[in-house]
């Protein structure tokens, strides 16, 4: 740790499960990381774990005016961000679409899609005048395959898929670089209870897999930073070995 950072990161939603994991993993391995989160406690413990390599941020992802601002209102020193991790993102309910709180879509949406698409814009164009940067972000299988009660959190991870294929686009004929990972079954973190809002019903979720875990995660991210500069990586799915695509349900009987 004696020697110069490697690169500079952004990472939001660092306050638990992938990004804290992707923090800690980055720091470790000679990185400096801006930790982003609403949870100003979980930041000030991070950094007081990880030391001055680690750089807490109070963020909310449903604040324009907040994302917008950046990279002005971060200490100068840590302007020039190398790598945008979009990470921050939850799920709310498994109600059919009939049945769901619209606020709860809402909210999916302006944090899954709107501040995804803030911070990445906000943050892109210091990329593209530095000739230099890195955008990952985390998808979702669930952008890919549907399932009941999916509806709107599967609908803003294929945007995010989409989103991200046509930057990469957008950016041909710079060296930026652009990837989604796309995660399966995952635990060890907050996501199902934030979701059911009931932890027994958040343990049956895993009950009897051997699930992705977060550390699986920041292996990922780090395998991506170590690629040659001539690479990159479009999307990668990663399930774990328990789970496969189910294929197409056909429903017998009358409708009701």
């Amino acid at each position: 740790m004696e020697n110069e950072p490697l690169m500079t990161v952004f990472v939001t939603g660092a306050t638990s499960g992938f990004g804290k994991a992707i923090a800690e993993r980055l720091v470790h391995e000679g990185h400096r990381v801006i930790a982003a989160g609403r949870r100003k406690e979980r930041l000030d413990a991070l950094h007081h774990h990880l030391g001055e390599h680690c750089l807490p941020f109070p963020l909310d992802m449903r604040d324009k005016g907040a994302l917008r601002a950046l990279p002005s209102s971060l200490p100068e020193s840590w302007r020039n961000i190398d790598v945008l991790i979009n990470n921050a993102g939850l799920a709310l309910g498994m109600t059919p679409a009939q049945d769901a709180n619209v606020d709860e879509w809402e909210t999916m949406i302006s944090t899954n899609i709107s501040g995804m698409v803030e911070i990445t814009r906000a943050l892109l164009p210091s990329m593209v005048s530095r000739n230099k940067g890195y955008i990952i972000s985390l998808g979702s299988t669930a952008g890919t395959y549907p399932y009941k009660g999916g509806n709107i959190y599967g609908a803003t991870k294929a945007f995010v898929k989409q989103f991200m294929q046509n930057l990469r686009t957008d950016l041909l004929g710079t060296p930026i670089r652009v990837t989604n990972i796309e995660p399966g079954l995952c635990g060890g973190s907050e996501f199902s209870q934030i979701r059911l809002k009931n932890a027994q019903q958040a343990e049956a979720v895993y009950q009897g897999t051997e699930p992705l875990l977060p550390e699986d995660i920041a292996e990922t991210v780090s395998w991506l930073l170590s690629l040659p500069p001539r690479m990159n990586v479009n999307r990668i799915e990663i399930m774990p070995v328990c789970q496969a695509s189910g294929g197409l349900a056909v429903h017998r009987g009358p409708l009701e």
